[in-house]
């Protein structure tokens, strides 16, 4: 089964990208401005973007300041039964941050536009932890 994996470095302690990751108010300024997000195990998050595209992930692991793990259970049906992990690792100062979405049927059109996304993501989630400004959906341009 093909992956993505992308790393990002970001010039911040991991518990503030963490909060990003999982918190409305983090996952608003990096992702979608559309969502509805709580914050536990088991539970499914919803991520909108525009009026008929809505992906439903199932939080998987919640491990503080160093991973988190979702599961795909609604959205475009190549992303079904898919994983999204970020795992944080700190060192001197910086985070390095490793997101892998995994389980990919096949490698397809919708799996490279995806791919290309992911990247958006973390250019957008280094934004808003470094500078206080993310990039979510709502305001992109391309």
């Amino acid at each position: 089964m093909p992956n993505i994996e992308h790393l990002q470095i970001i010039n911040v302690p991991s518990p503030i990208i963490y909060d990003a990751l999982t918190t409305p108010k983090g996952l608003s300024e990096v992702w979608t401005n559309e969502l509805t997000v709580r914050n536990q195990i088991g539970l499914t998050n919803e991520f909108r973007f525009g009026s008929n595209d809505i992906t439903k992930m199932q939080i998987l692991e919640l491990v503080r300041d160093s991973r988190v793990v979702w599961k795909c259970v609604d959205s475009d049906p190549e992303w079904i039964d898919t994983l999204v992990s970020i795992e944080i690792e700190e060192k001197n100062q910086k985070s390095y941050l490793t997101l892998k979405h995994t389980n990919w049927r096949e490698v397809t059109t919708f799996y490279r536009f995806c791919n290309y996304n992911w990247a958006i993501f973390l250019y957008s989630l280094k934004s808003y932890c470094e500078d206080g400004v993310g990039l979510p959906y709502q305001k992109r341009k391309f």
